[in-house]
């Protein structure tokens, strides 16, 4: 049996990205989210999420290109002290990452206070992932996971794309194909702290060579062939409004072939949509 979860990522980015998610569940398509903690439109999302309980509701965690919920102070190795956000590039967060240079517990306690801020507010939350699949690296996964664990969250995002994914997604850069390729070797390790720490995951994701490309013929691509599993489709979709120009995201004028080709799910009638409570559906945090 194939099962297929719909997630939209960066939930209260702006007011744009909620009305594309909320259309898209209502539509039923899309069956799931994740919401940023501390974002332009986060209290907008929050209402929608407390009054939409048939939308799983995971927590974004963001340690780049956004801003902490903690004080600067208290987490200074994921700070850039130019500005007082997070540092701006992924790139940026990984050369101080991988070089030793952000504290594991900053991370804990960042991701921590992201998921208590939601839950305070009546998010009953499915899961956890992170804003550019930081937690791909075991330095951010084990912090986070601990963070999770903490909170009671039942379930992570896998975010490792599978090969058979990887060949039916046409159009993808070359030096982006080649990434996520590379990244696959951190999969084991993932699978090994996650199963450690207890949580439920999903078979894969698909759809992340595809960030930036997704239209409705890479959709149709992925999906009609679905092997048995649970698997993520990882989107982003929005309106192209003035809030998301200021964002200064690059997945800019992809939102809305992203919100388009999503659309065209309704035609894959034979689909098993879920959520990721389908991974936990006992667990008592929701």
């Amino acid at each position: 049996m194939s099962y297929l979860i719909i997630n939209a990522d960066d939930f209260g980015l702006t007011s744009g990205v909620n009305q594309a998610i909320l259309e898209l569940h209502r539509s039923g398509v899309l069956t799931s989210t994740t919401l940023m903690a501390r974002a332009a439109a986060t209290q907008q999302a929050v209402a929608i999420a407390r009054s939409t309980p048939s939308l799983g509701v995971g927590c974004h965690v963001v340690l780049v290109d956004g801003d902490p919920v903690l004080p600067a102070r208290e987490i200074s190795t994921l700070i850039d002290p130019h500005t007082g956000r997070f540092h701006r590039t992924l790139g940026a967060f990984l050369k101080r990452l991988l070089t030793g240079r952000i504290r594991a517990s900053e991370i804990e306690a960042e991701a921590a206070a992201q998921i208590a801020a939601l839950q305070a507010q009546g998010v009953a939350l499915t899961h956890v992932d992170t804003h550019k699949h930081t937690h791909m690296f075991p330095a951010v996964l084990r912090p986070v996971l601990r963070a999770a664990a903490t909170h009671r969250i039942p379930a992570i995002r896998n975010p490792f794309e599978p090969a058979w994914s990887l060949r039916a997604t046409p159009g993808a850069p070359r030096l982006r194909r080649t990434e996520v390729q590379l990244l696959r070797s951190f999969l084991p390790a993932f699978r090994k702290h996650v199963a450690a720490a207890g949580l439920a995951t999903t078979d894969g994701a698909i759809g992340v060579l595809a960030t930036g490309t997704l239209d409705a013929a890479t959709v149709a691509s992925l999906l009609q062939d679905l092997p048995p599993g649970t698997w993520e489709l990882v989107s982003h979709p929005g309106y192209n409004d003035a809030d998301l120009a200021q964002a200064h995201t690059r997945l800019l004028a992809s939102r809305a072939i992203e919100r388009e080709a999503l659309a065209t799910l309704r035609q894959f009638a034979a689909l098993e949509l879920v959520s990721f409570a389908h991974l936990h559906p006992s667990a008592t945090n929701l």
